[in-house]
């Protein structure tokens, strides 16, 4: 018998009906995602209404101008200027600075970092929040190359990637052996953006990280690791975006290649 699946194992994993007193604080950086935006809030909002969760939702928005802000504007309007806050930015200005931005206006005691596109589905949510109370972690993070979860849980089922051709998984997967090789995280995605944090344990990593852009989330992984901050992975599937065209061009690839190397020598 599997130790993880007897009914011991199984309650310790936070499989039992205890209200979830904390809030969830989502923040969406947003570039042109007006045909995405609705969608993914209406989700985002079923999934949390469903589990019982308090939440809310910081849209930050780099001055889209296919008409994204007026979309999240009459979001609020719909479902409560308490649950979808706009606080957009004058220009499009990295991915990096836009969580920063975001944690400004964040008052729940967890913060949810995840991409606007589809590309990560909310129904992993309740995954994180239950690997995170079973066993107190810092940080979850999804993972798209680990077929179950660490800590073990038994609901999680196998990652992976759907949408991608050959060259951009060869990409991906090359970008985390090369961390991994020379950072050694002990995590299996680190260039993945769908994680949660404990609000005070993001503010900490984020006043030192120095990467912007998609280096970003490699450094932020890499400097928790470092300060002794303790890490969850949870499976997802990761789909590639439904409306609108994918940000990572070369200067992103080159730009993480070097950032690897920086953080290799200073941390």
């Amino acid at each position: 018998m599997n130790p993880f699946a007897s009914p011991v194992s199984l309650n310790m994993q936070g499989q039992y009906n205890t209200p979830n007193t904390h809030k969830y604080s989502v923040i969406l950086p947003t570039y042109n995602e007006r045909k995405n935006l609705p969608i993914i809030i209406w989700l985002l909002a079923k999934v949390f209404e469903e589990h019982q969760l308090s939440w809310e939702i910081i849209i930050v928005d780099d001055a889209s101008p296919d008409g994204t802000q007026e979309v999240a504007i009459e979001l609020a309007r719909a479902y409560g200027e308490d649950k979808i806050l706009l606080k957009p930015r004058a220009g499009k200005l990295g991915l990096g600075t836009a969580y920063i931005h975001g944690l400004d206006f964040c008052t729940g005691d967890f913060v949810i970092i995840m991409d606007a596109d589809f590309s990560h589905h909310p129904k992993f949510i309740p995954q994180f929040i239950r690997l995170q109370q079973a066993h107190n972690l810092d940080i979850v993070t999804g993972t798209r190359y680990r077929s179950t979860s660490a800590p073990y849980l038994a609901e999680a089922q196998p990652g992976g990637v759907y949408g991608w051709d050959l060259k951009r998984k060869l990409v991906s997967r090359g970008a985390n052996f090369l961390a991994a090789t020379v950072l050694n995280p002990g995590v299996s995605d680190l260039t993945g953006s769908f994680r949660l944090y404990r609000l005070h344990v993001l503010r900490h990593i984020i006043t030192l990280t120095q990467s912007r852009g998609y280096v970003f989330q490699m450094e932020m992984m890499v400097r928790a690791r470092a300060l002794g901050y303790t890490v969850g992975e949870v499976p997802i599937t990761f789909v590639d975006r439904i409306f609108g065209e994918s940000k990572l061009g070369a200067d992103e690839v080159v730009g993480y290649a070097k950032g690897v190397w920086q953080l290799f020598q200073s941390v």
